[in-house]
């Protein structure tokens, strides 16, 4: 894979024979962007199973938004009426996102929060495998119809693999400039079989483009797809 200008790493794992292909820093931390999103919904669906809350038809329409539109007041109306940095520590010590944490000197809101590959691997990881039967369905049939605006990333496996997805994208503070972020997370294969997490952080001057095509090509060149991959840009 071509050397990329900024930071990015990505990392594939096949569920069904354990193996594990990484390239780049895949512990390196940036802004989450809307992946984070997934983690909200994750945690929501789970305090509705165990009737810790109970979520609305408001709600359950704000879900759908969230994952299927990255819609951003849908997911600051979940965070807000359901304790949103209360969320936190449960990302990190349920769904295995432990270098998680608040921007130096940001609010403590979703918008605010960084994270590796690493961790957004271990997040899709548990959905596939720890959330109960009824939220899993309901996560991973929504990740695979997600809007145009997210047929990147992940979704670059191809239509063969059945992929889903939820994508992050934003130019975002890093040292005093502003740099574009474009990330991705999901599965590919029957039965969910590979999880897939990319981050790509660009350096200054970088652009939305560049970015999405990038982390989409890296997914396609693993899963032997056509680079460039053909993508749609939010």
């Amino acid at each position: 894979m071509q050397k990329l200008s900024g930071t990015f790493g990505i990392i594939v794992r096949d569920r069904v024979t354990g193996a594990v292909w990484k390239a780049g820093d895949t512990k390196a931390t940036t802004w989450t962007a809307s992946t984070i999103k997934l983690a909200i919904a994750t945690d929501l669906l789970e305090r509705n199973q165990g009737k810790q809350i109970t979520l609305d038809a408001t709600d359950k329409a704000n879900l759908d938004k969230a994952l299927i539109n990255s819609d951003n007041d849908a997911a600051t109306a979940l965070w807000n009426k359901y304790d949103g940095p209360g969320m936190l520590d449960r990302f990190r010590s349920k769904f295995g996102m432990g270098s998680l944490a608040v921007i130096d000197g940001y609010e403590t809101f979703w918008r605010n929060l960084r994270c590796s590959a690493e961790d957004l691997q271990n997040l899709m990881t548990y959905v596939l495998e720890k959330t109960d039967a009824t939220s899993r369905s309901y996560l991973v049939s929504t990740l695979r119809k997600v809007a145009s605006n997210q047929h990147w990333g992940v979704w670059a496996a191809g239509s063969g693999f059945k992929p889903g997805n939820k994508d992050g994208w934003a130019e975002k503070p890093v040292d005093g400039k502003n740099v574009w972020v474009t990330h991705t997370v999901g599965f590919a294969g029957d039965g969910e079989r590979y999880v897939v997490s990319a981050m790509y952080e660009q350096q200054p001057g970088g652009t939305l483009e560049k970015g999405a095509h990038a982390v989409s090509d890296a997914v396609a060149t693993y899963f032997g797809a056509k680079v460039p991959a053909p993508v749609t840009l939010p």
